[in-house]
C-alpha cells in the first residue's frame, strides 16, 4: 500500500525545490520516488500572477468562485428581479449605498449594478426636499442647462445657454455654467470639431493588420456584435474571444446594442481571465466600441484599443467567423419561442463552442483543451526552470 505524506510535508518539499534543490537530492533525503515528486510538482507548484503567487489548488479554487460569482449576475439578470423592484426603491438602496461606499464603488456602477440610469439617480438627488434653498436652486439652474443643452442637440455651449438663460430672466456668469457642464459632462460642439474628429480617427488604428494567431492567452481579445428578432422584439448578442484559443471567454444578451452592453461584458471577461496586463482589445468601429464611456474604460485598465477600418469585416474576422458558425449550426436551426429560449440557446452553444467543439485552427483541439494545454506546459517550464533537478 502507497505510504502517505502529509500536506505540510509535501509543501515543504516544493518550496525547497522551488529555492534550488535538486529533485535528485530531495528524492533521496526525503526517501520518495521522483515521480512522486514530480507528481507533488504539478499539485502543489507555485502560479505567479501580477500581484500574488499561488498553488494550482488555490487557483482552481478562485477560477470556482469567479465562476460562481458569474453564474449569479447571470441568474439575477435572467430573472428579471431588478426589473420588478419598484424604481423608488431601487434608488433610494442607490443612495445609501452612494452614501455608505462612496469611497469604494462610483455612481455609475452602483447604478449600473441596480439598473438605474445615472441621470435619473442625479435628478432624484436634485429634488431632494432636505437641500438647503442655494442647493436646491442650483439643482435646478443644473437641471434647466441641461435642458438647454439637450433641446440644442447637445450643440451649444456656456456662452449660447447663458444668453437663453439671460433671455428668460436669469443671469448666471459664463465660468459658472461651464463648471455645471463639466460637472454634468456636457460637451459641446467646438470650433475645432473637424480636427478633433480627424485626430480621434488618426488614434483609432488597426495594431492587428489580420494577424490572428498569437502565442499566449489574454494578449489580443476580438469582439463583435449581432442581433437576432425573437417575436417581434430585437436581442443583441456581444461576444468577446480571446485570439490565442478562440475561446468565448464572455457574452451578453440585451434588448438595446448600447454601449453599456459592450461594458458589461468586457468587465465580465475581465474579471473572469483574472485581470491581464499588456492586453489589446480589436473590434470594428461601431458606436459602443468607439463611445468615449466605453475608450475611457479600456484606458482605467490600460488597455491598448484596435479597430478594424470602415466597411472592412475581414479586419475582424475571427468574430465575424464566430458569429456565422454560430448561426449555422445553431441559430438558424432553431424556432425560438422567447427571450429566455434565445437566452439558453446562446449559453449552451458557447459550451459547446469552448468545451466540446473541436477547431480546425487549433489542430482540431477545443479552445477550452488548447487553453488547458499552453497552461500545463507553461507551469512545466516555470517549475523546470526554478528547479534543476
Amino acid at each position: 500500500m502507497p505510504k502517505k505524506y502529509p500536506d505540510e510535508f509535501k509543501v515543504k518539499a516544493i518550496r525547497r525545490y522551488e529555492k534550488g534543490e535538486s529533485i535528485q537530492s530531495l528524492c533521496q533525503e526525503l526517501h520518495i520516488s521522483q515521480s512522486t515528486l514530480y507528481h507533488w510538482r504539478r499539485e502543489y507548484c507555485s502560479i505567479q500572477t501580477a500581484t500574488h503567487t499561488y498553488t494550482p489548488k488555490e487557483f482552481d479554487s478562485i477560477t470556482r468562485r469567479l465562476q460562481k460569482a458569474e453564474h449569479k449576475l447571470e441568474i439575477i439578470q435572467l430573472s428579471g428581479y431588478l426589473s420588478k423592484v419598484p424604481l423608488q426603491d431601487r434608488i433610494a438602496t442607490l443612495e445609501h449605498l452612494h452614501t455608505e461606499f462612496t469611497k469604494v464603488y462610483s455612481v455609475h456602477e452602483l447604478c449600473e449594478a441596480l439598473d438605474v440610469a445615472r441621470g435619473t439617480f442625479y435628478n432624484h438627488i436634485f429634488r431632494r426636499a432636505d437641500r438647503s434653498k442655494y442647493e436646491s436652486e442650483q439643482a435646478q439652474l443644473a437641471l434647466k442647462v441641461k435642458q438647454i443643452f439637450d433641446d440644442s442637440e447637445q450643440r451649444y455651449g456656456a456662452e449660447k445657454i447663458r444668453t437663453i438663460l439671460i433671455s428668460n430672466g436669469l443671469h448666471v456668469s459664463k465660468k459658472h455654467i461651464s463648471a455645471i457642464m463639466q460637472e454634468l459632462g456636457l460637451h459641446s460642439v467646438r470650433t475645432d470639431a473637424k480636427k478633433l474628429y480627424k485626430a480621434q480617427q488618426r488614434k483609432k488604428q488597426d495594431l492587428l493588420n489580420r494577424e490572428f494567431r498569437v502565442d499566449h492567452p489574454n494578449h489580443i481579445w476580438v469582439s463583435d456584435i449581432t442581433y437576432f428578432k425573437i417575436k417581434g422584439s430585437w436581442l443583441y448578442l456581444c461576444v468577446i474571444i480571446d485570439l490565442f484559443s478562440r475561446k468565448v471567454i464572455a457574452h451578453r444578451i440585451s434588448r438595446s446594442a448600447s454601449t453599456r452592453l459592450v461594458t458589461t461584458t468586457f468587465r465580465a471577461a475581465y474579471a473572469e481571465r483574472g485581470m491581464p496586463k499588456n492586453l489589446t482589445f480589436h473590434s470594428d468601429r461601431g458606436g459602443q466600441y468607439i463611445s468615449d464611456a466605453f475608450s475611457k474604460l479600456l484606458q482605467q485598465f490600460g488597455v491598448k484599443q484596435s479597430f478594424s477600418a470602415t466597411a472592412r469585416p475581414h479586419d475582424n474576422a475571427v468574430a465575424e467567423a464566430f458569429f456565422a458558425t454560430f448561426k449555422k449550426e445553431e441559430a438558424y436551426r432553431r424556432e425560438y419561442t422567447s427571450e429566455r429560449h434565445f437566452r439558453q440557446s446562446v449559453d449552451g452553444y458557447i459550451c459547446f463552442y469552448n468545451e466540446v467543439r473541436p477547431h480546425a485552427t487549433l489542430k482540431y483541439k477545443t479552445p477550452q483543451a488548447f487553453e488547458a494545454a499552453y497552461t500545463n506546459d507553461y507551469i512545466e517550464k516555470t517549475c523546470s526552470n526554478s528547479g534543476g533537478g
